[in-house]
């Protein structure tokens, strides 16, 4: 645009020193030149406008930019919390399911030692049972034979010299087989409270 001017300029120079038939030139230049100039300056003020404009888009851009990165930069803060609250949210999920494991290996192993004690305390209770009523069997056989006992001992204590005589008669025998019967007999209650293991 400046070379312009000057060209223009140097143009009207040229046409004042042809004379006066050159005024009505010398005008129209004059005329051209302030056009050239008023062109010029708004052409100035255009360009002027524009940088300005150009200017405002640079700062909008660069702030937009600086926008951007900021955003930017919370997304990838944000993409590592997620990471981050993932892998804590996976150890935690390990965690629980080692240790859930573990409390289903425990759980099983106290129902096996449950089982175990239940079984045993059956088997006890069992035995418990068969050797109360093989008590109850013997405090009864034990108070038969204290009977029968007593009843022998009865007997001896209530022996007299005459029976002794009588058991030792052996024409008919009557007495010795009688007392005979008897200790059988005493002998067979003995028996029959033996217990059986």
């Amino acid at each position: 645009m400046k070379i312009s001017i000057l060209l223009l300029t140097m143009g009207v120079l040229t046409c004042s020193a042809t004379g006066a038939s050159a005024d009505s030139d010398t005008d129209k230049l004059r005329e051209a030149l302030r056009a050239a100039t008023l062109q010029t300056r708004q052409l100035e003020d255009q360009r002027a406008a524009l940088q300005a404009k150009v200017a405002e888009a640079e700062r909008e851009k660069a702030a937009a930019k600086a926008v951007a990165d900021a955003a930017k930069a919370e997304t990838r803060e944000a993409k590592k919390q997620y990471r981050e609250a993932v892998d804590e949210f996976n150890r935690r999920l390990a965690e629980r399911d080692e240790t859930l494991e573990k409390w289903k290996v425990a759980y099983e192993e106290a129902a096996t030692v449950a089982r175990d004690k239940d079984a045993a305390r059956a088997k006890f209770e069992g035995e418990a049972n068969a050797y109360k009523a093989s008590t109850k069997s013997c405090v009864v056989k034990n108070k038969q034979l204290i009977t029968a006992g007593k009843e022998l001992l009865h007997r001896y204590q209530t022996v007299t010299i005459g029976d002794a005589i009588v058991a030792q008669e052996s024409v008919l025998g009557f007495r010795r087989v009688e007392i005979q019967n008897s200790i059988q007999e005493t002998g067979d209650k003995f028996l029959d409270q033996k217990v059986s293991p």
